[in-house]
């Protein structure tokens, strides 16, 4: 009777070995499974983190390059101002020349013609002097007149200059305005999805390190309170209660191969769930 319940106990064993065997093989090729998986994600986040920083690096260069146009624009428009303002410089004083020469010649004219007729005619002294002074204020009324055209045509010249100078200035301002905003709207935009990317990676990195923690740690405790069951059972137990607890066993075994396929399915469905949103993310990026 001893030597039937040993070769009992010792099937028993065998064959709870065998299940402990093939249920240690099952976890060991799902970590395997999730190590591919991590590894195959990490290696999709580092090409997409170093495409984003390619991408950034043509941006900036774009922009310094788009900015150093811009910047040769202004100096090529400063210098033709420049041009400018010298030619009309040029143009004013050479017509205050023009105009001195012009009083200098008339006056010279009238000063000839003056003392001739005050050689001839000694009595129209007087006459001749109210005349040379009517013309001389009429010969001064028209210079102011001209004067005061050409002042005013000067000023006006200016006054364009400055508006278009200011135009420019403002026109150039708005766009430099523009391309600012964007840039720091598309810079808010990027930190934010990065910001989004790396705490959604963060926490399902957590969630799935969590998760295979307290499976492994859930089969530990339930395989040394087995374990210990089993011990004290074959210490002090009849070959009918042995055979109530492997039946027992048996039936646990069979809980915990549902549980298993119950949480293999959950881990299927929360795969599929971080794919759906992981394809819905790369969509909107």
């Amino acid at each position: 009777r001893c030597f039937y319940d040993q070769k009992i106990l010792q099937k028993t064993f065998g064959e709870w070995k065998e299940q402990w065997t093939v249920c240690r093989e099952r976890k060991i090729s799902l970590r395997a499974d999730n190590h591919y998986r991590h590894l195959l994600l990490n290696l999709i986040f580092k090409a997409w983190r170093a495409y984003v920083c390619q991408q950034q690096g043509k941006r900036n260069k774009y922009y310094i390059s788009e900015s150093h146009a811009k910047k040769q624009t202004v100096l090529r428009t400063w210098q033709r101002w420049l041009v400018y303002v010298d030619v009309q410089r040029t143009k004013h004083g050479m017509q205050s020349a023009a105009l001195a020469f012009r009083e200098s010649s008339c006056l010279r004219i009238s000063w000839a013609v003056w003392r001739r007729q005050h050689y001839q005619k000694c009595s129209g002294h007087k006459m001749n002097v109210l005349a040379l002074q009517h013309w001389a204020q009429s010969l001064q009324f028209r210079a102011w007149l001209q004067w005061q055209e050409l002042y005013l045509y000067t000023q006006n010249e200016k006054q364009k200059d400055t508006r278009a100078v200011t135009h420019h200035q403002h026109w150039e301002l708005r766009r430099c305005m523009g391309a600012w905003l964007g840039y720091l709207n598309l810079n808010r935009v990027k930190k934010c999805q990065n910001e989004l990317a790396q705490e959604f990676h963060q926490s399902r990195t957590l969630r799935r390190c969590f998760s295979d923690w307290q499976l492994s740690w859930e089969c530990r405790r339930r395989m040394n309170a087995h374990q210990r069951d089993l011990e004290k059972q074959a210490a002090r137990i009849a070959l009918w209660r042995v055979f109530a607890r492997w039946k027992h066993y048996v039936v646990l075994c069979v809980e915990e191969a549902q549980k298993c396929e119950l949480a293999e399915k959950h881990y299927k469905c929360h795969l599929l769930v971080l794919q759906k949103f992981w394809n819905h993310w790369k969509s909107r990026l």
